[in-house]
């Protein structure tokens, strides 16, 4: 009797598992840059902009560079439903069409997440080592950030309060 309950139990984990490979989530790719991109609407550095594409990109724009894993299920869904999370905190291709409030908003949550190194998140450099920012690059990115929030402010009137 135990034999035939572990031998189904396996033939529907199996079936199920061969069942949810006929479901593909939405993939996040786009085919251009568009001008509210923040490299292209504020002009990036070249350095600032290899680096936000390198490591942020994937999960915080509107093209995701996706894996071969991620057509295997439930390693798909579980990436897709991570880059709706991440482009929903902060997508840098909308990062244009944000109000002046969301943007220095947004530019101190980069500042503070890259200094107390939260970004990028330990699971995605378990994968994406290249993606590791260094001390250098950190200093770069905080500095960036924080010059554009001063541009925001002088030249969009905004005011973090």
């Amino acid at each position: 009797m135990a034999n035939r309950i572990v031998k189904w139990t396996g033939i529907g984990l199996l079936i199920s598992l061969a069942a949810i490979q006929l479901y593909r989530p939405e993939k996040n790719i786009s085919a251009s840059t568009p001008a509210s991109d923040i490299v292209t609407a504020y002009q990036a550095p070249e350095a600032i902009a290899t680096v936000l594409h390198r490591a942020c990109y994937d999960c915080h724009s509107n093209n995701t560079k996706y894996p071969w894993y991620s057509n295997i299920q439930p390693v798909g869904i579980w990436l897709a439903d991570h880059v709706n999370e991440g482009k929903e905190e902060l997508n840098f291709s909308e990062f244009g069409t944000f109000t002046p409030k969301r943007k220095l908003k947004k530019l101190k949550e980069i500042v503070d997440e890259v200094e107390e190194g939260e970004m990028p998140l330990e699971s995605y450099l378990l994968v994406h080592g290249e993606a590791k920012l260094s001390a250098e690059e950190k200093s770069m990115l905080i500095d960036w950030a924080k010059g554009l929030a001063q541009k925001i402010q002088m030249t969009e009137g905004a005011q973090l309060k």
